[in-house]
């Protein structure tokens, strides 16, 4: 394991490896701070090659309470502008990096840590979450994406209601909303969604990375040019040698079947 004072990285599992990412400032509900925000960045730049996905996570009772406001200074247009685009990049290497990324979420999601969530790609919430954007009520304006990525999640009303009002969703109506894909018992978020990475860390890596990295973009397009661009990535993804493998063993009735789950 290899740790911070605001982050920690352990790799898990022995056929799938999968990267634990925690948050580790429970003193301050694990809220971030320019060096946190680095460090994550850091950490999905370096993740190992044999790591097939990530879980993000927050020491202590909550996953990330925001932006630490006792390092807010006062800047001025251009400063506060080249802050925000450096929070963007770090952000960035989660939603489009070289792995899936699973959030666990409990406790307070709260502002900035909205923000590093709706860059994840999963979102497994305990009973425990719930989620606020105060950042209207403090004269500040969102800065770590989520004006672009929290829309996209729960649509722009909603959004504009939370900052607006001071609206605050609890875990279940969170969930039926669009902010977790999974809604489990309190304190069990993490086990979940290592479970998830685990499935996911399974999947032939070119889909994997079709789904982060071009996915988002092909709905993004007009429909034209989605339809181009899927057509290409499909011919891509299936082209790989391990596509190719598994293909051939669904045709000869040794790969499992989709079936019903509970």
């Amino acid at each position: 394991m290899t740790k911070t004072s605001d982050i920690s990285l352990e790799i898990r599992g022995e056929r799938e490896e999968i990267a634990v990412i925690r948050l580790t400032r429970p003193a301050k509900r694990n809220a971030l701070n320019d060096g946190l925000i680095l460090a994550l960045r850091d950490v999905m730049d370096n993740l190992p090659a044999s790591v097939g996905a990530a879980v993000i996570d927050g020491e202590g009772e909550h996953f990330c309470s925001g932006l630490d406001l006792s390092e807010l200074k006062e800047r001025d247009a251009g400063q506060g502008l080249h802050h925000s685009r450096m929070w963007h990049a770090a952000l960035d290497r989660v939603q489009f990096g070289p792995v899936p990324v699973v959030a666990a979420l409990h406790g307070a999601v709260v502002g900035g840590g909205l923000e590093l969530a709706s860059a994840c790609h999963i979102r497994v919430a305990d009973e425990t979450t719930f989620y606020a954007l105060p950042e209207g009520s403090r004269g500040i304006f969102v800065g770590g994406g989520g004006a672009v990525r929290i829309p996209r999640l729960i649509g722009t009303a909603r959004m504009t209601d939370m900052m607006m009002t001071g609206r605050v969703y609890n875990a279940v109506d969170g969930e039926k909303v669009g902010f977790a894909q999974y809604l489990v018992p309190t304190g069990t978020a993490f086990d979940k969604a290592f479970e998830l990475a685990q499935r996911i860390a399974q999947n032939a890596p070119l889909t994997n990375y079709a789904l982060m990295h071009a996915l988002p973009r092909i709905a993004e397009q007009p429909a034209d040019q989605g339809l181009m661009a899927e057509a290409m990535m499909a011919a891509i993804a299936q082209s790989a040698p391990e596509a190719k493998a598994r293909v051939r063993a669904f045709l000869d009735g040794k790969a499992a079947k989709v079936k019903k789950q509970d």
